[in-house]
């Protein structure tokens, strides 16, 4: 277990992609803290399954990201995966939601790298890992803020690898496409009532529109990734925004 002795802190990681990357982490022997909403009996359920702590924390306020910092402790692998969307046309998009996606989705990463680095300079080792988006290389109509904001998480991750390039600290994105979460699974039959389709039609026509392969990422897909760079083989790895869509980019 090459990470034991290492504390991954991992947003976003009491469901979906960020509870794969953070078993696949422990998996590999690192101290998780987990964050992210969620029954308190599932919570506890997880800190048991996982050896693990959860930190409650608003993180569409700086207060919130800082108070998880504190919380968690010095941290030697940071995945930022916490998000949320909304869908609506531009001259309709609530401007609270696009302050609220702004700061969930970008802003906290920045101030969650911001707190965690001088712990990982001091160690000359660290781990920076932004959970963007295939919209982080291209767009979708009616997704102005998410679309934004993952553009903007892989500018921050550049910025950061160019910043720590003298270090042993690595920043990189990974970029999913539809990923086979219990998220995506209950847009199904809404979708299916709202257009009249069939449940295989709303995963073809709709939800895999983009994505060549017609198949969807697994969570632990992504786990797997991240264990990968944080090995010493992906030290030369840095600045990269890593693709898991099925082709979607390539098009």
């Amino acid at each position: 277990m090459f990470l034991a002795g290492k504390r991954a802190l991992v947003t976003g990681s009491t469901s979906g992609i960020g509870l794969a990357i953070a078993r696949a982490l422990r998996a590999e022997g690192a101290e998780v803290v987990l964050s992210g909403f969620g029954e308190p009996g599932l919570i506890e359920t997880l800190c048991a399954e996982l050896d693990a702590r959860h930190v409650a924390a608003d993180l569409s306020r700086r207060e919130g990201v800082e108070a998880l910092l504190a919380a968690a402790g010095p941290v030697d692998i940071l995945v930022n995966n916490a998000g949320m969307q909304h869908v609506a046309p531009v001259e309709e998009f609530p401007v609270e939601k696009w302050d609220q996606i702004l700061a969930l989705n970008l802003t906290a990463a920045f101030d969650a790298c911001r707190l965690a680095i001088p712990h990982m300079k001091a160690q000359n080792w660290g781990r920076i890992i932004n959970i963007a988006s295939a919209h982080s290389l291209t767009a979708s109509p009616y997704k102005s803020a998410y679309v934004a904001a993952k553009h903007g998480l892989a500018g921050l991750t550049k910025t950061l690898a160019l910043e720590l390039a003298l270090t042993r600290i690595t920043a990189n994105c990974i970029s999913p496409g539809y990923v086979w979460t219990p998220l995506v699974e209950n847009q199904i039959p809404d979708t299916m009532a709202a257009r009249g389709l069939t449940r295989e039609q709303v995963i073809s026509d709709v939800l895999l529109e983009r994505q060549p392969t017609k198949d969807f990422a697994k969570p632990s897909d992504l786990g797997e990734l991240a264990v990968f760079l944080c090995r010493d083989a992906a030290q030369q790895i840095t600045g990269a925004n890593l693709s898991m869509d099925g082709g979607w980019t390539a098009q």
